[in-house]
C-alpha cells in the first residue's frame, strides 16, 4: 500500500512537471512569435526608408549632408533646411518632382551623380536660386529643356555627361545655352546618343539646325512662352524682300514686309536693320551671328514672346536695341551677355511680368549702368501692376541680408518721364553726328 502511493505521488510530479514545461514552451513560442511578428514590421519600414541615417557635418563653416549610397529613392522631412551642400550619389532616385528641393534656399551644391533619374520636373529646382554646382552625370536622361534650369541663376557648374541623350528639337533650348560663352563650365562631356546620324557629337558643339527635321518643324505650333522651349517655325523669308539703303549710313529696311521670321541672307555689312512691325513672336538661336557690324537693331512692335539666351549671340558691335510694344513678360538668363558696347535699350509697351524670372534683366541692368533704358514697369501680376521693376526687386529682398551687389546709380529709382528719355536719345545721337562731322571734316 505505501509503495503504491508512493507511485502516484511520482505520477503526479511527473504530471506537473509536464504541464509546467508546456506551458513554458507555449509561452516561449507566443514570444517568438511576437518577436517575429516585430521583426517582420520593422523590415516592411526598412523596405520603404533608407537603411543607414545620414551624415551631417559642418566642413570650413559650412553645413553638409551626406547620403551617398543610402538606397533613397526621395528626400526625407527631417533634413535640416539650412543645408549649402547635399551628396545624394549613388541611390536610387528616377524622378526629380517640382519643388523637391525648394525648402534648402540656401543650397549652394547638389550631387545626383549615378542614380537612375529619367526625368526632371520643370519645377523640380524652384528655390535653389543660391546653387552654384550641379552634379547629374551617370543617370538615365535624355531629353532636357533650359526651363528647368530657369530658377538657378547662379548656375556656373554643372555636369550631364553619361546620360543617354537624344538630340531632337526637344533638346534645342538646352544646347543654346550649354553654347553660351560664358557657360563654359555647363554640360562638358555631354554627348548625343541618338539619332544615329548624330551619335557622339558633344552638345556643346552640335548645330541647333541639325536638331529638327523638315517636318517637325511644320508641325510644332507656335505658343505663348514665359520661359524655356521656343517653338520652331519654317523659314519664310529671305533679305530680297528688303529695302537697301546706302547713306547716310549702311541700313536694311524690313518694316511692314509681313514676316514671320528673321530673314535670311543679310548683308555683312549692315549698320542698321530695321524689322519693325512686322509678325517675328520669337528670336531663335544665333539669329544675327553674321551680321557682326550691325550697331542699330530695330525689332519693335512684331510680338514677340521669346528670345532665346543665345539670339543676339555675335552682335558685340550693337549700340541701340529697340525691343518695344511687344509681348514680353521677361528675359531668359543670358540673353544680354553678348551685347558689350550696347548704349540704348528700348523696352516700354510690353507686358513685364513681376516674378523671380525678371531678376536677371534687373541685375543686368543695374551692372551695365552706362545702359540707357526706359519702360521697365510691371504689367503682371496685378498686385504689382504699375510698380517700377527695380521697386520691386527690392520689395522681394527687404528681408533678406544686405545686398550685395556694387552700389551703382539705379535709374529705377527715378520715375524718368517720356521727354527725358527722348532727350538722352537726342544727345545720343548728336555726338554720334559731330564724331561722324569731325571725321570727315
Amino acid at each position: 500500500m505505501q509503495v503504491v502511493a508512493i507511485i502516484i505521488f511520482l505520477f503526479f510530479c511527473k504530471t506537473a512537471e509536464f504541464r509546467k514545461t508546456s506551458l513554458g514552451s507555449s509561452r516561449s513560442k507566443a514570444h517568438n512569435g511576437r518577436a517575429n511578428n516585430g521583426r517582420r514590421a520593422s523590415s516592411t519600414v526598412k523596405r520603404y526608408a533608407p537603411g543607414l541615417p545620414c551624415d551631417i557635418y559642418t566642413y570650413l563653416h559650412e553645413k553638409y549632408l551626406d547620403c551617398q549610397e543610402r538606397k533613397l529613392v526621395y528626400t526625407l522631412p527631417g533634413w535640416p533646411e539650412d543645408l549649402l551642400h547635399m551628396l545624394l550619389a549613388r541611390n536610387r532616385i528616377r524622378i526629380l518632382k517640382n519643388n523637391m528641393f525648394s525648402k534648402f534656399k540656401k543650397l549652394k551644391s547638389l550631387d545626383l551623380q549615378q542614380n537612375d533619374i529619367s526625368k526632371i520636373e520643370s519645377e523640380a529646382f524652384f528655390g535653389l536660386n543660391r546653387l552654384t554646382t550641379l552634379l547629374l552625370q551617370h543617370n538615365q536622361l535624355k531629353v532636357l529643356t533650359e526651363e528647368v534650369f530657369i530658377y538657378t541663376p547662379l548656375l556656373s557648374y554643372l555636369r550631364l555627361y553619361d546620360n543617354p541623350w537624344h538630340c531632337t528639337c526637344e533638346m534645342d533650348t538646352l544646347i543654346s545655352m550649354l553654347q553660351i560663352p560664358r557657360n563654359r563650365n555647363l554640360g562638358n562631356y555631354a554627348k548625343c546618343e541618338s539619332p544615329q546620324e548624330l551619335k557622339n557629337q558633344k552638345l556643346k558643339q552640335i548645330k541647333s539646325d541639325l536638331l529638327c527635321n523638315e517636318d517637325e518643324k511644320e508641325h510644332v505650333a507656335p505658343t505663348t512662352q514665359v520661359s524655356g522651349r521656343p517653338t520652331v517655325v519654317k523659314p519664310e523669308a529671305d533679305s530680297t524682300l528688303c529695302h537697301i539703303y546706302v547713306f547716310p549710313i549702311q541700313t536694311l529696311d524690313c518694316k511692314r514686309k509681313e514676316l514671320r521670321k528673321i530673314p535670311n541672307n543679310i548683308p555683312p555689312d549692315i549698320i542698321k536693320l530695321d524689322l519693325s512691325n512686322n509678325k517675328i513672336n520669337q528670336l531663335r538661336p544665333k539669329e544675327f551671328e553674321d551680321v557682326h557690324e550691325l550697331r542699330k537693331l530695330n525689332l519693335s512692335s512684331n510680338g514677340i514672346e521669346f528670345i532665346d539666351p543665345a539670339a543676339f549671340s555675335g552682335l558685340t558691335n550693337l549700340e541701340e536695341l529697340d525691343l518695344s510694344n511687344n509681348s514680353l513678360q521677361n528675359f531668359d538668363y543670358g540673353v544680354l551677355e553678348d551685347l558689350y558696347f550696347l548704349k540704348i535699350l528700348w523696352l516700354k509697351e510690353n507686358p513685364w511680368r513681376c516674378d523671380y524670372n525678371i531678376h536677371y534683366l534687373y541685375y543686368w541692368l543695374k551692372h551695365h549702368y552706362n545702359v540707357h533704358y526706359n519702360g521697365l514697369e510691371c504689367r503682371m501680376p496685378e498686385e504689382y501692376k504699375g510698380w517700377l521693376v527695380g521697386k520691386y526687386v527690392r520689395s522681394y529682398y527687404e528681408e533678406c541680408p544686405k545686398d550685395k551687389l556694387p552700389s551703382y546709380p539705379d535709374p529705377t529709382d527715378q520715375d524718368t518721364e517720356d521727354d527725358t528719355w527722348e532727350k538722352i536719345h537726342r544727345d545720343h545721337l548728336a555726338k554720334k553726328q559731330s564724331v561722324r562731322i569731325t571725321i570727315v571734316g
